[in-house]
């Protein structure tokens, strides 16, 4: 296993600013259900929870007939159809091309579909800096289990303890406390005390979120071990 350690990133708002795109995938497909007035209000509730997790409470929310696999390809088409609209935080391609220059081995561990993945990657740019990614589908569980982290620390060839997350959502934190890594949380929605629960496990917490990453000092924790 390599002695070096690994970063695992979280994709959906913390790579990449799918957020508003998975909300609209959601509203469309709510409405094709005939469900109206779903919010961003609402779809923040989401953030940070798996997109199965997520359609199998709406579906019980709304009383919606269809499957929550039916759901999934609706979803996911939708999304798809957006996704060429996709862009990366800036600060973050920096700490992944500081990072891969560096020799870490690098990884996404993400609650959306493969195919969801592949496409915010690639219309990023970012698919051949992170061709490493695990996928919600890929394992039994969703965060905040630690089951995404501990798939890719695997296909990595690193120890858990050797591996540092970054997040933007309180899941996939506590998922990261679980498989026992460290982790960096970069808070896609602020909270009245995002210094507390859900973020109170991270290493390094940037309060203030994407505009007060700092590239430079997260290479540097990672780095230094913490």
């Amino acid at each position: 296993m390599s002695t070096m350690p690994a970063v695992i990133f979280d994709l959906d708002g913390t790579l990449v600013d799918t957020e508003p795109l998975y909300y609209e995938a959601g509203r469309r497909t709510l409405e094709r259900y005939g469900v109206t007035g779903f919010t961003w209000e609402e779809h923040s509730q989401f953030i940070g929870i798996g997109t199965r997790e997520t359609l199998e409470t709406l579906r019980d929310r709304y009383g919606i007939e269809a499957s929550v696999e039916e759901l999934l390809v609706v979803k996911n088409r939708h999304y798809l159809e957006l996704a060429a609209a996709t862009e990366i935080f800036p600060a973050m391609r920096t700490f992944v091309e500081r990072l891969r220059a560096a020799g870490h081995p690098l990884a996404v561990a993400s609650g959306s579909s493969r195919s969801a993945i592949e496409t915010a990657l690639k219309a990023t740019g970012l698919d051949a800096l992170l061709p490493v990614y695990v996928s919600a589908e890929d394992v039994g569980r969703g965060k905040p289990e630690p089951d995404v982290f501990l798939a890719a620390a695997r296909l990595l060839s690193v120890d858990p303890g050797r591996c540092v997350v970054v997040e933007d959502a309180g899941p996939g934190v506590e998922a990261a406390r679980r498989a026992g890594m460290r982790c960096i949380a970069v808070p896609y929605v602020a909270g009245p005390s995002p210094d507390g629960e859900p973020f109170a496990s991270a290493g390094l917490l940037f309060r203030g979120g994407q505009p007060e990453f700092d590239a430079q000092r997260a290479y540097e924790w990672v780095a230094a071990g913490g």
